[in-house]
């Protein structure tokens, strides 16, 4: 079964209580034993909100520090550049009266890639 992202920030968690409490819903989790209906269960769920957000936050700043760190060490991010190698020979065949999607078969990258190099071309 999936998980659910509810509850990953305090202000969801709380703005989502208030609109069932207003609807006159009450939340009860059997598999956590979770009961949102009374005031214990409902500073549980404030308590692990706050802790995911936390999680959350640390893991944002964990993934921003690595790739600050791979950029330091010349690490090169984002997708390769391999059509934009192949953009002269994209134009030769071009010229040769070949179609886009050939051109993309026989250079094995994709006809995007080539729609976007030709493209170039007419734009200077």
């Amino acid at each position: 079964m999936a998980q659910a992202n509810w509850g990953r920030s305090v202000a969801d968690l709380l703005a989502t209580l208030q609109e069932l409490e207003h609807l006159g819903v009450g939340f009860v989790s059997l598999t956590e034993a979770l009961d949102l209906t009374t005031p214990a269960g409902r500073a549980m769920a404030g308590l692990l909100a706050v802790f995911a957000e936390f999680e959350r936050e640390v893991l944002r700043e964990r993934v921003r520090a690595g790739l600050a760190h791979a950029r330091a060490n010349g690490k090169r991010l984002g997708r390769p550049i391999t059509a934009a190698l192949k953009a002269d020979q994209v134009r030769k065949l071009r010229r040769t009266g070949l179609s886009k999607s050939e051109i993309a078969r026989r250079l094995r990258i994709g006809r995007t890639s080539v729609r976007r190099i030709l493209g170039r071309r007419t734009q200077r």
